[in-house]
């Protein structure tokens, strides 16, 4: 990282500062998976070598497909992980995001990608541009928000968790119709693993994203997604970090994609592949143990009490 780019940085990490009177907003109704058998939620693996669109696409169909989320007119909010200027999967691979969009295009939906990185890779616009993205946006005609720009307008949610007491989130997400998640599959050095659980950190203002690190990150990355859930999470496994993390470690290639309603399911299935390496890690045991899972089962962010089904 440039010296330019490194004090810019620190610049965002320690002056962003959240605005007062905020519009105070409810929790959005609670989301359960659209998929499920028997009542509980499915999860599709794709195993996927080249063909990026096609496996994202049999991954969609595997579930019962793309419309029982996304019809017509929808506002659609993506939300990727460009935490930092580095690549897959230490960032969401731009073919992948790509494939995904093309997709809900088809759907009919009418898309935005919204997205914050950490606070030393920000004005997350530079970090975005960095990874080739803007460019890519631009040519499909897709909006970018980057929610950290001055004129993110933000509202307030109470969620009364038991790390958070609110989280300040984009009106823009807020408003949508659908919200899809796209997280990497990787370690993180502080959070044990980033799935989907931990991707909705993107969607906090940044001045109390500050303050999410100091302690129990685990248990209040999972509290955030008390604010809402996603309608639709599709995971990029076909690389993955197996230690170190959130934005470089030890590379495996699992050569996997993943998809489902249920962000615990598929965060479970994506830790269970995670454990089936040796690596140096944090993430032994049983998955529900640990802190973002239990957390997310505390607060019934799942259905059937944690079981789901997989579907090759």
């Amino acid at each position: 990282m440039a010296v330019t780019d490194t004090l810019r940085g620190l610049y965002h990490l320690f002056a962003d500062r959240k605005p007062g009177r905020l519009e105070v907003r409810p929790p959005k109704p609670r989301k359960t998976a659209l998929w499920c058998e028997d009542g509980e939620p499915l999860v599709s693996k794709v195993r996927v070598v080249d063909e990026v669109k096609t496996g994202v696409a049999k991954s969609l169909e595997l579930l019962g497909g793309l419309d029982r989320v996304v019809q017509p007119g929808d506002k659609v909010l993506v939300k990727p992980n460009f935490n930092s200027p580095d690549r897959f999967p230490g960032s969401t691979d731009l073919d992948f995001l790509r494939a995904v969009l093309e997709l809900l295009m088809d759907a009919g939906g009418e898309l935005v990608v919204g997205e914050s990185a950490g606070g030393l890779w920000r004005p997350t616009s530079s970090t975005v541009a960095k990874l080739g993205a803007t460019d890519v946006l631009e040519e499909m005609g897709v909006e970018f928000m980057a929610f950290d720009a001055s004129e993110t307008e933000w509202v307030e949610v109470p969620i009364e968790g038991d790390y958070l007491q609110s989280v300040t989130v984009p009106k823009a997400a807020y408003d949508a119709d659908k919200l899809v998640y796209l997280p990497c599959m990787k370690t993180h050095q502080y959070a044990r693993f980033t799935v989907s659980l931990k991707l909705s950190v993107g969607f906090m203002h940044p001045a109390e994203r500050r303050a999410l690190h100091m302690r129990n990150l685990e248990q209040k990355a999972a509290e955030i997604n008390l604010v809402w859930q996603p309608d639709l999470i599709v995971v990029d496994g076909r690389k993955a970090f197996v230690s170190g993390g959130p934005e470089r470690g030890e590379l495996v290639e699992p050569g996997v994609i993943m998809a489902s309603g249920d962000m615990v399911a598929i965060d479970v299935e994506a830790l269970k592949i995670l454990q089936s390496y040796e690596a140096k890690n944090r993430l032994g045991g049983d998955p529900y143990d640990l802190p973002q899972i239990a957390t997310a089962m505390k607060h019934g962010l799942t259905a059937a009490e944690g079981a789901y089904k997989v579907v090759e």
